[in-house]
């Protein structure tokens, strides 16, 4: 993808300096490296007329270096130019060439160092700045977390993506205006990826989605825009964005390296699980993800991911899955606190007054209740949730420590639903409390809420 993107920036640049092109005459517009030369009266409106070189032994020089056959002698060739003639009217077709020629040496650093002066020279050379703005931006991509060049290549990225994309709207030149396209997503990605590091995820979704339309198959751009969509899979977004992170995250895993694929897959899965409540449909929804492209509008997307299940609808579908009697307390305080009147009444009716074995956490206590937590995620809070009542009260030698891990038997006797508590009479010690153990965790885990 590197490859055919750099083809697609120095395009015309490297297919003019391949080619042997007739030297022009003395006193005569010059050969330019990205258009074919013409005269000033045969220049097209809207076109710049060709420079003319007016000195013979600069005509000679420049000549003779631009149709250099072989990669080496042309770069020798034009330096030597430029270091010679530094406001030669073919100073920026020179660099130009230079530019592209140093690209077909594989030669990075001097490929970056003459497109740097290029747009120096002439700023909106746009080959220069998408050949800057896709090395910048790559190479920030690619660079180790703690590498000091990182920061600044990200931001050069975005200043010649957005300088970029300014002069592509004035461009006139045919051959760039069938290159705007590509350009366009190669500004859009530099300016995408340095948005998206900022946490300025409007801008890096906007930009990274211009980016992903124009190289759909680039997982360098496809992936950060599931990121950008939802960055942080623990705090909710909006259903829009989810289902768009989710479709490109998928995508993501079509098209990355083949090390990465399971990864990601797995973490496209996570996406969809988190918001879908569970795994219905996601074969077909990553086979679809997987064959397609381009994304598929909002209004499909919602049919592909319906919307996630309520907490009311979780609770209903474990009242449908799980008797009452079979519920551990953390389900039967969700369905509490969540289920709709129908469900709380079919399980409370079920439960109440019948003798409930278990065990909790001491949160405080007196002679004659405990308050006790029940559940493992108020116990990490230190928060009761059951109240156990004595019919006598208790021996002080028997009362456990705030913190005491013990069993107990109650009978269920009210609930309040917000914030949850359930009372339980009849409260029975069925055997000495435990010293606190925080290191251990009880089996009653509250199920998750979407």
């Amino acid at each position: 993808m590197k490859k055919i993107l750099l083809t697609v920036v120095l395009g015309v640049a490297v297919s003019a300096v391949g080619q042997s092109t007739a030297a022009p005459a003395q006193g005569q517009p010059a050969a330019a490296p990205a258009a074919q030369a013409s005269t000033p009266a045969a220049a097209p409106a809207g076109q710049a007329a060709a420079p003319v070189i007016k000195d013979p032994a600069e005509y000679n020089a420049y000549v003779a270096a631009y149709q250099q056959q072989d990669a080496n002698a042309r770069i020798s060739g034009l330096e030597a130019f430029l270091t010679q003639y530094p406001n030669s009217v073919m100073k920026n077709q020179a660099l130009e060439i230079l530019m592209g020629t140093y690209q077909q040496a594989n030669n990075m650093k001097k490929t970056m160092d003459t497109a740097t002066k290029l747009v120096t020279s002439d700023s909106c050379n746009v080959r220069g700045l998408a050949l800057l703005a896709y090395f910048d931006r790559v190479l920030a991509q690619s660079a180790a977390a703690n590498d000091p060049n990182a920061k600044q290549e990200v931001t050069d990225g975005k200043k010649y993506g957005q300088q970029g994309l300014d002069c592509l709207d004035k461009a006139t030149d045919p051959e760039i205006l069938k290159m705007k396209p590509q350009m366009t997503g190669i500004f859009n990605a530099a300016i995408g990826i340095a948005c998206l590091q900022d946490k300025d995820y409007a801008c890096a979704t906007t930009s990274l989605r211009g980016a992903v339309d124009a190289n759909p198959a680039d997982f360098s751009v496809v992936y950060p825009l599931a990121l950008a969509y939802w960055p942080d899979p623990k705090t909710p977004t909006t259903p829009e964005n989810s289902r768009n992170a989710i479709w490109y995250a998928s995508r993501a895993s079509a098209v990355a390296p083949a090390q990465a694929q399971a990864q990601v897959e797995k973490y496209a899965k996570s996406l969809y699980r988190r918001f879908h409540g569970d795994e219905d449909g996601w074969p077909d929804f990553l086979a679809k993800a997987k064959a397609g492209t381009a994304a598929p509008s909002a209004a499909d997307l919602t049919t592909m991911i319906p919307p996630p299940p309520t907490p009311a609808d979780q609770a209903h579908k474990m009242v449908q899955e799980t008797t009452p009697d079979k519920m551990d307390f953390a389900t039967w305080e969700f369905v509490f606190s969540n289920g709709s009147k129908e469900d709380q009444d079919l399980v409370w009716n079920a439960i109440k007054g019948k003798a409930v074995q278990m065990n909790g956490t001491i949160i405080s206590t007196t002679p004659t209740e405990f308050s006790i937590a029940g559940s493992s995620d108020d116990i990490d809070a230190k928060k009761a949730d059951i109240t156990l009542q004595f019919a006598d009260k208790v021996p002080v030698k028997l009362i456990p420590k705030d913190g005491a891990s013990f069993d107990f038997r109650g009978e269920p006797a009210s609930y309040t639903p917000n914030p949850f508590m359930m009372v339980m009479e009849k409260g029975v010690i069925l055997k000495a409390a435990a010293p606190a153990a925080p290191a251990k965790a009880p089996v009653h885990k509250k199920p998750a809420a979407q």
